[in-house]
């Protein structure tokens, strides 16, 4: 076995891996709810549906999105390697340490709200992500006058396997823009629209705001950067921005389309 798979197989390695991977998803993180951020506007799906169309075609984009699938396995998996030889390490319960009383709630339990994140990620790229590739989604035809950006028609067209996966044009003559895209808006909405999905959307994001709370400043500290002069910012953005933000906005929008819509 070379050096560097010894490194890499290592316990400091495996927090290595799982640093990373934790941080890159975190970035990504900030990306996706950018994106999802078109769901609130009032244009009929139109932005969400032309922003999943970017993101699925883009070749830089679908690059990156190999990565991110291999990362949420490398987390997953090394996070059961880790926890696993934890528990091995320590067969018999021990009372509660110093260190342990100390310790956070959410760093005591990464393994359950990591478990509840892998479990809504499937049921979420099931629901969207599968469907979206593979799924017989309807399309939506949006025409839009271009002398009022406000004067939207949404026309809703049936799968029947023949339409382009989207098309844009300017209609001269009516001094209209018309886009054809694939509906995933529709997908989105009606889905909010199920209790039971909105609740465990709402409890994994809680969940995720917890275990970002720790795995946060964690990957940091793992990468080395645990020095007094960058730690107040990583708790910062730890716990205001990873923790508290960006899990209530996502929460946010099931309960907006479940609710309000």
């Amino acid at each position: 076995m070379s050096n560097f798979s010894k490194a890499f197989s290592s316990t400091l390695g495996k927090k290595l891996i799982m640093g990373l991977t934790g941080l890159f998803l975190s970035l990504f993180l900030v990306v996706h709810l950018i994106g999802n951020l078109q769901l609130f506007k009032d244009d009929g799906g139109k932005a969400f549906n032309e922003y999943s169309f970017f993101m699925t075609h883009f070749t830089p984009i679908k690059i990156v999105s190999y990565l991110l699938y291999a990362s949420i396995i490398l987390h997953a998996v090394y996070a059961l390697i880790l926890t696993t030889a934890n528990k091995k390490a320590r067969p018999v319960g021990y009372a509660v340490t110093k260190g342990e009383a100390n310790s956070t709630w959410s760093s005591r339990n990464m393994g359950i709200l990591g478990t509840i994140l892998l479990i809504f990620i499937v049921v979420h790229m099931s629901n969207f992500w599968a469907q979206y590739h593979w799924g017989k989604l309807p399309y939506a035809r949006y025409e839009m006058n271009l002398n009022d950006a406000t004067d939207v028609q949404v026309t809703e067209l049936p799968f029947d396997g023949k339409h382009l996966v989207h098309s844009q044009y300017v209609d001269t003559q009516k001094g209209t823009e018309v886009v054809v895209a694939k509906d995933l808006y529709k997908i989105v909405s009606e889905s909010f629209k199920q209790w039971w999905y909105v609740v465990l959307y709402v409890v994994s994001m809680i969940a995720m705001g917890f275990h970002l709370y720790h795995g946060f400043q964690s990957g940091f500290q793992t990468l080395g950067f645990d020095h007094s002069k960058y730690k107040p910012l990583i708790d910062f953005l730890g716990l205001w921005v990873f923790s508290i933000i960006i899990p209530a906005i996502f929460a946010a929008m099931p309960l907006y389309f479940f609710f309000l819509k």
